[in-house]
Protein backbone atom coordinates (compact mmCIF):
# COMPACT_ATOMS: atom_id res chain seq x y z
CA UNK A 1 0.00 0.00 0.00
CA UNK A 2 1.44 3.33 -1.04
CA UNK A 3 1.16 6.24 1.34
CA UNK A 4 0.89 9.73 -0.08
CA UNK A 5 3.71 11.88 1.26
CA UNK A 6 2.91 15.54 1.91
CA UNK A 7 5.95 17.59 1.06
CA UNK A 8 6.45 20.38 3.59
CA UNK A 9 8.15 22.60 1.03
CA UNK A 10 5.24 22.28 -1.39
CA UNK A 11 2.76 23.11 1.35
CA UNK A 12 4.74 26.22 2.31
CA UNK A 13 4.95 27.33 -1.32
CA UNK A 14 1.21 26.84 -1.88
CA UNK A 15 0.49 28.87 1.23
CA UNK A 16 2.87 31.55 -0.08
CA UNK A 17 0.94 31.74 -3.35
CA UNK A 18 -2.39 32.10 -1.53
CA UNK A 19 -1.05 34.69 0.93
CA UNK A 20 0.56 36.71 -1.88
CA UNK A 21 -2.66 36.84 -3.89
CA UNK A 22 -4.63 37.81 -0.76
CA UNK A 23 -2.17 40.56 0.21
CA UNK A 24 -2.40 42.08 -3.26
CA UNK A 25 -6.10 42.69 -2.61
CA UNK A 26 -5.44 45.28 0.12
CA UNK A 27 -3.41 48.48 0.24
CA UNK A 28 -1.65 47.44 3.46
CA UNK A 29 -0.87 44.07 1.92
CA UNK A 30 0.69 45.74 -1.10
CA UNK A 31 3.02 47.63 1.22
CA UNK A 32 4.07 44.36 2.89
CA UNK A 33 5.02 42.65 -0.36
CA UNK A 34 6.25 45.83 -2.07
CA UNK A 35 9.85 44.53 -2.48
CA UNK A 36 8.49 41.52 -4.40
CA UNK A 37 6.45 43.86 -6.61
CA UNK A 38 9.62 45.75 -7.55
CA UNK A 39 11.49 42.48 -8.03
CA UNK A 40 8.70 41.22 -10.29
CA UNK A 41 8.98 44.36 -12.43
CA UNK A 42 12.75 43.89 -12.62
CA UNK A 43 12.24 40.30 -13.81
CA UNK A 44 9.72 41.52 -16.39
CA UNK A 45 11.87 44.27 -17.88
CA UNK A 46 15.01 42.11 -17.84
CA UNK A 47 13.00 39.55 -19.79
CA UNK A 48 12.32 42.08 -22.54
CA UNK A 49 15.92 43.27 -22.68
CA UNK A 50 17.63 39.86 -22.58
CA UNK A 51 15.26 38.45 -25.19
CA UNK A 52 16.13 41.39 -27.45
CA UNK A 53 19.84 40.58 -27.03
CA UNK A 54 19.24 36.91 -27.88
CA UNK A 55 17.43 37.96 -31.07
CA UNK A 56 20.26 40.24 -32.20
CA UNK A 57 19.11 43.56 -30.77
CA UNK A 58 20.64 45.84 -28.15
CA UNK A 59 19.40 46.21 -24.57
CA UNK A 60 19.90 49.94 -24.01
CA UNK A 61 18.56 50.53 -20.52
CA UNK A 62 15.94 49.64 -17.93
CA UNK A 63 13.82 52.00 -15.84
CA UNK A 64 12.01 51.17 -12.60
CA UNK A 65 9.55 53.51 -10.87
CA UNK A 66 8.18 53.67 -7.29
CA UNK A 67 4.65 52.77 -8.41
CA UNK A 68 5.91 49.35 -9.52
CA UNK A 69 5.93 50.13 -13.23
CA UNK A 70 8.95 49.79 -15.46
CA UNK A 71 10.28 50.18 -18.97
CA UNK A 72 12.93 48.34 -20.99
CA UNK A 73 14.35 50.10 -24.05
CA UNK A 74 16.00 48.09 -26.81
CA UNK A 75 17.08 48.98 -30.35
CA UNK A 76 18.43 47.25 -33.42
CA UNK A 77 17.01 44.87 -35.99
CA UNK A 78 15.65 41.69 -34.48
CA UNK A 79 15.84 38.27 -36.06
CA UNK A 80 12.66 36.95 -37.69
CA UNK A 81 11.11 40.41 -38.11
CA UNK A 82 7.60 40.68 -36.71
CA UNK A 83 7.90 37.28 -35.03
CA UNK A 84 11.03 38.51 -33.25
CA UNK A 85 9.22 41.62 -32.06
CA UNK A 86 6.39 39.47 -30.72
CA UNK A 87 8.86 37.20 -28.93
CA UNK A 88 10.56 40.18 -27.26
CA UNK A 89 7.15 41.46 -26.12
CA UNK A 90 6.37 38.00 -24.72
CA UNK A 91 9.78 37.85 -23.04
CA UNK A 92 8.65 40.29 -20.34
CA UNK A 93 5.74 38.27 -18.92
CA UNK A 94 7.22 34.83 -19.71
CA UNK A 95 10.76 35.40 -18.33
CA UNK A 96 9.67 35.66 -14.66
CA UNK A 97 7.72 32.41 -15.03
CA UNK A 98 10.71 30.53 -16.45
CA UNK A 99 13.24 31.93 -13.97
CA UNK A 100 10.81 31.40 -11.08
CA UNK A 101 10.39 27.76 -12.03
CA UNK A 102 14.17 27.29 -12.33
CA UNK A 103 14.74 28.82 -8.88
CA UNK A 104 12.06 26.62 -7.28
CA UNK A 105 13.48 23.42 -8.78
CA UNK A 106 17.11 24.44 -8.12
CA UNK A 107 16.35 25.04 -4.44
CA UNK A 108 15.53 21.35 -4.06
CA UNK A 109 17.64 19.67 -6.72
CA UNK A 110 21.00 21.26 -5.92
CA UNK A 111 22.76 21.19 -2.57
CA UNK A 112 24.57 24.46 -3.17
CA UNK A 113 21.61 26.78 -2.53
CA UNK A 114 23.91 29.41 -1.01
CA UNK A 115 26.00 29.56 -4.19
CA UNK A 116 22.92 29.91 -6.40
CA UNK A 117 21.53 32.64 -4.16
CA UNK A 118 24.89 34.44 -4.19
CA UNK A 119 25.01 34.27 -8.00
CA UNK A 120 21.47 35.64 -8.20
CA UNK A 121 22.31 38.57 -5.91
CA UNK A 122 25.44 39.25 -7.97
CA UNK A 123 23.37 39.24 -11.16
CA UNK A 124 21.22 42.02 -9.72
CA UNK A 125 24.30 44.20 -9.22
CA UNK A 126 25.47 43.42 -12.77
CA UNK A 127 22.08 44.54 -14.11
CA UNK A 128 22.37 47.79 -12.13
CA UNK A 129 25.81 48.45 -13.60
CA UNK A 130 24.80 47.67 -17.18
CA UNK A 131 21.16 48.65 -17.61
CA UNK A 132 19.25 50.19 -14.68
CA UNK A 133 19.06 53.94 -15.23
CA UNK A 134 16.65 55.39 -12.66
CA UNK A 135 17.78 56.41 -9.19
CA UNK A 136 14.91 54.47 -7.63
CA UNK A 137 15.79 51.38 -9.66
CA UNK A 138 19.47 51.57 -8.76
CA UNK A 139 18.71 51.95 -5.05
CA UNK A 140 15.99 49.29 -4.81
CA UNK A 141 17.67 46.58 -6.89
CA UNK A 142 21.03 47.19 -5.18
CA UNK A 143 19.35 46.89 -1.76
CA UNK A 144 17.57 43.65 -2.67
CA UNK A 145 20.77 42.28 -4.20
CA UNK A 146 22.76 43.17 -1.07
CA UNK A 147 20.22 41.41 1.17
CA UNK A 148 20.44 38.27 -0.96
CA UNK A 149 24.25 38.32 -0.89
CA UNK A 150 24.27 38.65 2.91
CA UNK A 151 21.80 35.77 3.29
CA UNK A 152 23.84 33.59 0.92
CA UNK A 153 27.00 34.20 2.97
CA UNK A 154 25.54 33.90 6.46
CA UNK A 155 22.52 31.60 6.30
CA UNK A 156 22.53 27.81 6.28
CA UNK A 157 21.38 25.70 3.33
CA UNK A 158 17.78 25.36 4.55
CA UNK A 159 17.31 29.12 4.83
CA UNK A 160 18.92 29.73 1.43
CA UNK A 161 16.72 27.04 -0.14
CA UNK A 162 13.61 28.63 1.32
CA UNK A 163 14.64 32.09 0.03
CA UNK A 164 15.22 30.64 -3.44
CA UNK A 165 11.79 29.00 -3.34
CA UNK A 166 10.22 32.23 -2.14
CA UNK A 167 11.88 34.23 -4.94
CA UNK A 168 10.82 31.62 -7.46
CA UNK A 169 7.19 31.48 -6.41
CA UNK A 170 6.91 35.28 -6.21
CA UNK A 171 8.39 35.56 -9.70
CA UNK A 172 5.84 33.05 -11.02
CA UNK A 173 2.81 34.67 -9.38
CA UNK A 174 3.90 38.20 -10.31
CA UNK A 175 1.72 37.74 -13.39
CA UNK A 176 -1.26 38.20 -11.09
CA UNK A 177 -0.21 41.77 -10.32
CA UNK A 178 -0.24 42.58 -14.05
CA UNK A 179 -3.23 40.47 -15.02
CA UNK A 180 -5.33 43.51 -15.88
CA UNK A 181 -2.49 44.88 -18.03
CA UNK A 182 -2.27 41.62 -19.99
CA UNK A 183 -5.98 41.85 -20.81
CA UNK A 184 -5.80 45.43 -22.04
CA UNK A 185 -4.50 47.13 -25.15
CA UNK A 186 -2.17 49.45 -23.24
CA UNK A 187 -1.28 51.42 -20.15
CA UNK A 188 0.38 54.60 -18.90
CA UNK A 189 3.94 54.67 -17.55
CA UNK A 190 5.18 57.94 -16.07
CA UNK A 191 2.51 59.88 -17.95
CA UNK A 192 3.22 58.30 -21.34
CA UNK A 193 0.86 55.86 -23.06
CA UNK A 194 2.29 52.52 -24.24
CA UNK A 195 0.85 49.44 -25.90
CA UNK A 196 0.59 46.46 -23.57
CA UNK A 197 2.89 43.49 -24.22
CA UNK A 198 -0.07 41.42 -25.38
CA UNK A 199 -1.16 44.19 -27.77
CA UNK A 200 2.37 44.28 -29.25
CA UNK A 201 2.19 40.51 -29.73
CA UNK A 202 -1.22 40.88 -31.37
CA UNK A 203 0.10 43.64 -33.65
CA UNK A 204 2.86 41.36 -34.91
CA UNK A 205 0.98 38.06 -34.96
CA UNK A 206 -2.57 36.87 -35.40
CA UNK A 207 -5.36 36.85 -32.78
CA UNK A 208 -6.37 39.64 -30.32
CA UNK A 209 -4.48 40.77 -27.21
CA UNK A 210 -6.90 39.04 -24.81
CA UNK A 211 -6.04 35.67 -26.36
CA UNK A 212 -2.35 36.18 -25.63
CA UNK A 213 -3.20 37.40 -22.14
CA UNK A 214 -5.06 34.16 -21.53
CA UNK A 215 -2.11 32.15 -22.83
CA UNK A 216 0.27 33.91 -20.43
CA UNK A 217 -2.01 33.30 -17.43
CA UNK A 218 -2.50 29.64 -18.40
CA UNK A 219 1.26 29.19 -18.82
CA UNK A 220 1.92 30.77 -15.41
CA UNK A 221 -0.51 28.46 -13.64
CA UNK A 222 0.85 25.40 -15.47
CA UNK A 223 4.49 26.22 -14.66
CA UNK A 224 3.75 26.79 -10.95
CA UNK A 225 2.00 23.46 -10.52
CA UNK A 226 4.47 21.60 -12.75
CA UNK A 227 7.36 22.94 -10.64
CA UNK A 228 5.62 21.80 -7.47
CA UNK A 229 5.04 18.38 -9.04
CA UNK A 230 8.76 18.08 -9.81
CA UNK A 231 9.59 18.93 -6.19
CA UNK A 232 7.18 16.28 -4.90
CA UNK A 233 8.62 13.65 -7.27
CA UNK A 234 12.20 14.47 -6.27
CA UNK A 235 11.26 14.36 -2.60
CA UNK A 236 9.51 11.00 -2.96
CA UNK A 237 12.48 9.60 -4.89
CA UNK A 238 14.87 10.70 -2.12
CA UNK A 239 12.64 9.11 0.51
CA UNK A 240 12.42 5.85 -1.49
CA UNK A 241 16.19 5.71 -1.89
CA UNK A 242 16.59 6.25 1.85
CA UNK A 243 14.14 3.43 2.67
CA UNK A 244 15.92 1.04 0.32
CA UNK A 245 19.28 1.83 1.90
CA UNK A 246 18.05 1.09 5.43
Amino acid sequence: MKNKIINRNVLILLITVIVTVMLWQFQTGRYIIYPFTILGTWFHEMGHGLTAIILGGSFNYLELFPDGSGLAVHTGNLLFGSIGRAVVAAGGPVFPIIIGSVLIIASVKFKSSNIILFAFGLLMFVSVALWVRTLFGIASISLIGAVLLIISLRANKNVSSFILQLLGIEACVSFYLNIGYYFSSGGIIEGTSYHSDTQVIANNLLLPYWFWGGMIVALSIFVIFYSLKIIVNMDNTQKADFIQSV
